[in-house]
């Protein structure tokens, strides 16, 4: 309720931040974390591989579904086609926002039994990210025909899929203590790409010098905000 009321406001600066809050969180602190253990640099940089590689794919998939045509398209289709499409299209955007967030509670349980100060910016930096996400979700699945209420209900819902991954990557990962370090780094791997190809792309679209100073500014806060939380460790 915070986040839309208030935070609504802000996406664009939001999206600054968290390139800032997570480049440092994964070059910093899970990267170094990992490379810190037992696990053995080559896998662990396989690892790293496979998840840029995946986030990939799994952006194209994205792409893909969600190409569907409008109402008014010059395409010929039955009365109501496109409507019905629209609501396909947000009832897929919950299910990738499910499974998304059912990943993140996975990666903040790794990244606590890694090192709990990891765990805290790990978590911000999840935080930092998913306020524009979920506000973008949102505003797609009022497009695509949900009420407010559904709309709003539904994407509770779909957070809590985090506390599920939470719960199920501390249970396990505690009893199997070795694939922590390849957890923090498939994380990297996504935070990496998700700053580099889609929020980093997103800022220079505005290229003024206007927009490009706070654009510098809050990236180089979100770092701050990083170094500050870790500054004990």
């Amino acid at each position: 309720m915070f986040s839309f009321a208030l935070l609504a406001k802000m996406v664009d600066r939001m999206v600054s931040l968290s390139v800032g809050i997570m480049l440092s969180t994964s070059l910093l602190h899970a990267l170094p974390e990992a490379f810190e253990s037992k696990a053995d640099p080559r896998s662990l940089f396989a690892t790293l591989l496979g998840g840029l590689l995946a986030f990939f794919l799994l952006e194209k998939l994205a792409v893909l579904r969600h190409s569907h045509h409008h109402e008014g398209d010059g395409h010929h289709h039955a009365h109501g086609h496109d409507a019905r499409e629209a609501g396909k299209s947000g009832w897929m955007i919950l299910i990738g926002d499910g499974m998304h967030n059912f990943t993140d509670g996975i990666l903040i349980a790794a990244a606590f039994l890694a090192n709990p100060e990891l765990g805290i910016v790990t978590g911000v930096a999840i935080i930092a990210h998913e306020i524009p996400q979920e506000i973008g979700d949102f505003i797609v699945l009022l497009n695509a025909g949900f009420s407010r209420l559904r709309a709003y209900v539904y994407n509770l819902l779909c957070s809590l899929m985090a506390v599920a991954g939470g719960l199920l990557g501390y249970f396990t990962l505690e009893r199997a203590h070795g694939m922590v370090p390849y957890v923090l780094v498939f994380a990297s791997s996504g935070f990496i790409y998700i700053a580099v190809s889609d929020l980093m792309p997103q800022m220079q679209r505005r290229a003024t010098v206007k927009e490009s100073v706070p654009q510098v500014l809050l990236i180089a806060l979100g770092v701050g905000i990083v170094l500050f939380l870790t500054s004990g460790h």
